[in-house]
């Protein structure tokens, strides 16, 4: 008992010591960092909306919508404009004018020889002429709306076209996981079958098999070697398409993060579809679309209505280039009215036209939209319980094979039976990756359907 208590101070020395360098220690700050050859979805999906084609050529729309809503706003500004202009003559009217805008008319020049043959005369005049609108019954604000509408639409289109690459990134990124598990199964099941023909050729040799079987375990061989060319064969296609949805080509493959199987969460269908029809950026497009032709069916009304503008000039008149004269300038308003607007008749019957069109393409998009999200979610529902079947057909194929392959080596079983089990068990695996890959892209189409597919949810799935 005295040496027991000796040794509590030691004890309570060494919980000290530890605790100390504990709290000496840096906290951990997050996951483990990622290995440097290993592509993550998220890096995937960074990649593919900065270099995919699809993402410039939103952006580019986006460009010119915005360059639209830039032009329109001109409309606020005056017209300005310059003029220099050479000419020389011995027009009558022509002579005497420019006799006048060059302040050089004398006494001599009325005399009427000189009136009516006058000698050439030469001028450089200089203009400088302006025009602005002043009211136009609100137009141009109306064409101003109709550009801002254009420029949402593009940038709702642009997100949709974002959402897309980003479905297109991790369908072709889970193409690459299945088809590396397919491999994977593959070579191990051409393993197997190399033992199991090891193992036939020593059950021959020692009188327990027949000849027959080391036959059917060779050509057994040979098709899980073609199956694992095949597999190979459809990782190489698998990397394409990743590649091609990433907007590179060439590229060192790197080791892809798994995404691992799990259950999705799942809404009522009414509320999925309430969502997609609030959220789906095409759809705002479509929206954003038809409200800019209502504002340009609204503009082409008002161009039937009296304009008043401004405008003013001036202008100096030289016999030389750098000589000089004399110079004028006159200003105003004017009030404009097209007492036949045929031309504006067809302006605003072809607006109207554009906007049924809209308003069509609207409805339509409602409808598609309900339609895609009842597929998706219908499929997102169906590739669940394709997983928990496939999960359990799996397990019972491996259990099946287990107990063969003890019935074979027993002599209770033929070759054909185990190779059967072995067939069965295969696709079995088969089946299952496929399901739980097939699970993950159904859930990430449903997002797309919703309108929810942003890359942060997409590396929410992994």
């Amino acid at each position: 008992m005295n040496k027991i208590k000796q040794t509590r101070p030691w004890w309570a020395l060494l919980v000290a010591a530890v605790s100390l360098t504990a709290m000496a220690q840096p906290p951990q700050a997050g996951p483990p960092p990622q290995p440097a050859n290993q592509l993550t979805l998220r890096q995937a999906i960074n990649t593919a909306l900065g270099k995919n084609p699809a993402a410039a050529l939103a952006q580019a729309g986006q460009n010119a919508a915005k360059a639209g809503v830039d032009a329109s706003r001109t409309a606020w500004l005056p017209q300005l404009g310059f003029t220099e202009d050479i000419s020389r003559g011995n027009d009558p009217v022509y002579a005497f004018g420019t006799r006048l805008r060059q302040q050089r008319f004398t006494q001599q020049n009325f005399a009427l020889n000189e009136l009516n043959k006058p000698t050439p005369i030469g001028n450089f005049a200089t203009r400088l002429n302006g025009q602005w609108m002043l009211f136009d019954w609100l137009g141009r604000e109306k064409r101003i709306k109709s550009a801002k509408d254009y420029q949402a639409s593009a940038a709702s289109m642009g997100e949709d076209a974002n959402q897309q690459i980003v479905l297109h990134v991790v369908e072709a990124y889970q193409s690459v996981l299945y088809a590396q598990r397919r491999l994977k199964v593959a070579q191990q099941e051409q393993a197997t079958a190399k033992a199991l023909l090891h193992d036939a050729q020593t059950r021959v040799k020692a009188g327990l098999a027949v000849d027959s079987d080391v036959l059917t375990a060779q050509v057994n061989l040979s098709q899980r070697e073609q199956e694992t060319i095949a597999a190979q064969g459809d990782v190489d296609t698998a990397w394409a398409g990743l590649e091609a949805a990433m907007g590179v080509s060439g590229t060192p493959r790197r080791t892809l993060a798994p995404i691992p199987p799990r259950n999705y969460p799942a809404n009522p269908l009414t509320q999925d579809i309430d969502q997609a029809l609030k959220v789906r950026p095409d759809l705002k497009a479509l929206r954003q679309q038809n409200s800019a032709q209502r504002a340009q069916v609204s503009a082409a009304r008002r161009d039937f209505l009296p304009q008043v503008d401004a405008y003013g000039s001036w202008e100096t008149d030289r016999d030389t280039f750098a000589g000089d004269g004399g110079n004028n300038w006159v200003a105003g308003v004017q009030l404009k009215l097209d007492i036949l607007p045929l031309g504006k008749r067809a302006h605003l019957l072809a607006a109207k036209a554009k906007q049924q069109q809209a308003e069509a393409r609207q409805r339509a998009g409602e409808q598609a939209i309900r339609l895609a999200v009842e597929k998706a979610w219908t499929a997102q529902r169906t590739a669940e319980l394709q997983v928990k079947t496939a999960k359990a057909a799996m397990a019972q194929a491996a259990e099946s094979l287990r107990i063969l392959r003890n019935r074979y080596h027993a002599g209770l079983a033929t070759m054909t039976d185990l190779l059967r089990a072995e067939d069965a068990e295969r696709r079995s695996q088969n089946d299952y990756w496929r399901a739980v890959y097939g699970n993950t892209v159904a859930y990430t189409q449903l997002m797309y359907a919703t309108g929810n597919l942003t890359p942060a949810a997409a590396e929410a799935l992994q």
